[in-house]
């Protein structure tokens, strides 16, 4: 465990989806668990963006872009679901988005009618 990338802030992030989860539970379409954690996140002085447009670059060309759902603290993305399982895609997605920004760790999560559940997925691996 002590090699854990970002464990506190990535501990304190998965609360947050835990908090907004007993909230809601599950059923709702993902524009309303992304509203939830943005007021769970300002709540607790989080510093965050989303819905960010990263452009995807060759040879300092532009080829196209994405839109991560949330940036935490400029270290952890967050890309949320309402599904009741995680697709190949999902992970793809990520790790894309990490391989995009840079950065070493994202977090994916989903909101399903049976639960929250989340993977941590680092640059090149998934844990």
């Amino acid at each position: 465990m002590a090699d854990l990338v970002y464990k506190e802030l990535s501990y304190e992030i998965v609360g947050v989806l835990y908090e907004v989860y007993k909230e809601l539970g599950g059923g709702y379409q993902e524009k309303y668990y992304q509203r939830a954690i943005n007021l769970k996140l300002k709540k607790k002085n989080f510093r965050f963006r989303e819905q960010i447009c990263i452009g995807i670059k060759i040879e300092n060309e532009n080829i196209g872009k994405y839109f991560l759902d949330f940036l935490i603290e400029d270290k952890i993305i967050l890309e949320i679901k309402a599904a009741p399982k995680f697709y190949a895609r999902d992970i793809k997605q990520v790790l894309g988005y990490l391989q995009s920004t840079n950065l070493n760790l994202g977090i994916l999560a989903s909101f399903g009618r049976n639960g929250l559940f989340y993977k941590r997925i680092l640059k090149g691996k998934i844990k």
